[in-house]
């Protein structure tokens, strides 16, 4: 069985215009698939779709045998503590310290009460702290967010989403804001956190050569469409034209979208 399934799934926005087309998909556990397509090729929304941050118009999505489309109250709560994102601009509350930020991937596991008053066991905390451990800035835990660099808040977000102990992650161009030597840093954890951890990264980027470097498989996404998905070595030059419409250079920055 795989981890995650996309059944004929289609997102139709109130506009008309179609996100998705008719996607048929199956990511296996441990996959390090990187998303790839022209702006307004459907990239986000095929992540987002994934943890019900958009909600599909047609099809299911499958998640470790349960739907998370059709899924409701309590049980869509546990589905999506189980899958963590990263977003591009970070999504951390910048005046607080950074082991608070991290430790806002437990909330999911708590009443709410307790997390307002931040009443988070030793336990949590012990995991936050080991979370930013692996992501090389456990020097920073008690320092505020806003004081830290770019790069570094990026390693926030990849430390919440491993206090979260979540067995997906979702990464929402996460190194398109950031410079190309903190883009390698960023990069490599998340794909040790993949190779050590076991954990599934799916992925958008906007550099092909990134896509070719780190990802396990490629999929392609073109005006909403599925047009490619296979391993990573099998996505040649040829396939990337057919995917973007036209032969690219390798360190093109493409649409974000």
């Amino acid at each position: 069985m795989s981890q995650i399934e996309f059944k004929n799934v289609t997102k139709v926005y109130k506009n008309g215009h179609k996100g998705l087309d008719n996607i048929n998909l199956n990511i296996e556990k441990g996959d390090f698939a990187v998303i790839v397509g022209l702006s307004g090729a459907g990239k986000s929304t095929l992540l987002r779709s994934i943890n019900r941050l958009h909600d599909i118009t047609d099809g299911e999505i499958i998640i470790e045998g349960k739907s998370i489309t059709k899924a409701t109250g309590k049980n869509l709560l546990a589905m999506r503590r189980n899958i963590g994102m990263i977003f591009q601009h970070f999504n951390l509350v910048k005046r607080s310290s950074v082991i608070r930020n991290v430790l806002s991937g437990r909330v999911g596991y708590h009443p709410t009460w307790k997390m307002v008053l931040g009443m988070f066991p030793k336990e949590d905390k012990r995991k936050a702290l080991e979370a930013l451990d692996r992501v090389n800035i456990l020097e920073k835990a008690f320092s505020r967010s806003d004081e830290l660099s770019g790069g570094q808040q990026q390693r926030i977000s990849i430390a919440r989403a491993l206090c979260q102990e979540s067995s997906i992650i979702l990464a929402d161009e996460p190194v398109a804001s950031l410079d190309p030597l903190t883009t390698k840093q960023v990069m490599d954890d998340l794909k040790r956190i993949n190779e050590e951890l076991g954990i599934t990264i799916i992925i958008n980027l906007h550099f092909v050569d990134l896509a070719r470097e780190y990802g396990s498989r490629i999929i392609g996404l073109r005006a909403g469409e599925l047009v490619f998905d296979g391993p990573t070595s099998e996505a040649n030059d040829d396939t990337f034209a057919e995917i973007y419409g036209r032969h690219i250079k390798s360190d093109e920055k493409l649409g974000v979208k």
